[in-house]
């Protein structure tokens, strides 16, 4: 046999979220809990498919008379609720043009798409991320090309925002520098902008000249639809172009289906007809055109103002059960005799939490319990549940 040309490849190290779901897999524990995937559970651990997906599926198949495949931008019904949902569906940016979208694959294919996108038209720029941020953000953005750095976010002290480490880092960037903003429901640290600082940072976005990304993976998941737009529509009504990576694995449960959009806010019509045909040539040498099934279904139940009715309510049902998680981990955690002060949990927003827990601790709490954490402390508050709460805050109680 002739020698292997991949004899010199080094064995890749573990992703820090997907590793840990394969530890915890293989672990078999029967009590295991698994705190480290960010994937909403229902009350009783499943992940659960919407009735209004069953439904809307239902309709869409008994209708379904192609497989043909979609074009490059994907299908032109879901890009236009997408839009709607973004900017509202009266929005002048969309009356005027001003807005390109694309269906992306999930979240992650929209911030890829979108990534390298600006690194074919802004080779000299760098992007800036959250300190922390979601981990897949950085290989993103370096697998492009781009050099990444970070702005300060989190506040270990406060477990709140370092607003002006934020402001002043911004502040100091050369024109053109990519800003990766998350718009509702940071991931991992549950710790958002209130409005005054979300338009202290569009003043200085704009007076520097900067690009923003947002990333917007959790509309509904906050404080509802409407609300947690907020950033998104003061970043258009400032008329500053940006980027939007938008997904409904989260508020569809639509995970497998992997089924997201990146927009693109641009300064006129004429612009947005440049600017996606530029992005269609990214997607066309990545996977050429992306699968029907998933925006079919979202697209229905946008459009259909029963279903879009039903996926509203369920989708406030997945947000307060999340909100109900965390004021009982909260209360049980002192009722359990932690003295460790947790009462921050509570003004989070979104599936995640920095919880505060030490490395140590998190790593005794995986060896002694199975209860899987990422090494940061980043817990999803998604996963618990009144059949596992307890366990849960009885092994943290006793590692503190």
């Amino acid at each position: 046999m002739s020698t292997s040309p991949f004899t010199h490849i080094e064995q890749a190290p573990p992703d820090p979220i997907i590793g840990l779901t394969e530890a915890f897999n293989n672990d078999s524990n029967p009590s295991k809990v698994n705190l480290g995937v960010g994937i909403y559970q229902d009350a009783s651990g499943k992940v659960p498919v919407l009735k209004v997906v069953r439904e809307a599926e239902a309709r869409y198949y008994a209708a379904e008379t192609t497989k043909t495949y979609l074009p490059i931008d994907g299908l032109a019904a879901y890009n236009k609720e997408v839009q709607k949902l973004l900017f509202g569906a009266d929005s002048p940016i969309i009356a005027e043009g001003r807005a390109v979208t694309v269906q992306g694959l999930g979240g992650t294919g929209s911030l890829k798409v979108g990534a390298d996108f600006l690194r074919r038209f802004f080779p000299d720029a760098q992007v800036w991320l959250s300190n922390p941020s979601w981990e897949n953000h950085q290989q993103l953005f370096e697998a492009a090309g781009f050099k990444v750095n970070s702005y300060p976010y989190y506040d270990a002290e406060t477990h709140g925002l370092n607003f002006n480490g934020m402001l002043e880092t911004l502040k100091t960037l050369p024109a053109n520098s990519v800003v990766v903003l998350h718009a509702c429901c940071h991931n991992p640290t549950g710790v958002d902008l209130s409005e005054e600082q979300w338009k202290l940072v569009i003043d200085v976005v704009q007076g520097n000249n900067l690009t923003p990304f947002l990333d917007f993976a959790y509309q509904g998941f906050g404080d509802g639809l409407e609300a947690d737009a907020f950033a998104v529509r003061a970043f258009a009504e400032a008329g500053i172009p940006c980027l939007i990576a938008s997904s409904f694995s989260k508020s569809f449960a639509m995970y497998r289906e992997r089924i997201g959009a990146l927009t693109v806010l641009t300064a006129s019509a004429e612009e947005s007809k440049r600017v996606l045909s530029q992005v269609k040539r990214v997607i066309r040498t990545n996977y050429s055109s992306p699968p029907s099934h998933p925006a079919q279904i979202v697209n229905l139940v946008l459009s259909d103002p029963e279903l879009r009715q039903q996926w509203e309510a369920e989708l406030a049902e997945m947000r307060d059960r999340i909100k109900d998680m965390r004021e009982k981990f909260v209360e049980m955690l002192r009722e359990k005799g932690v003295e460790q002060d947790f009462s921050f949990i509570k003004n989070q927003r979104g599936m995640f939490s920095y919880s505060g827990l030490a490395p140590e601790a998190v790593k005794m709490l995986r060896e002694e319990n199975s209860l899987y954490i990422v090494g940061s402390g980043r817990i999803c508050l998604a996963a618990m549940n009144d059949n596992n709460i307890g366990a849960i805050c009885e092994a943290i109680a006793n590692v503190l």
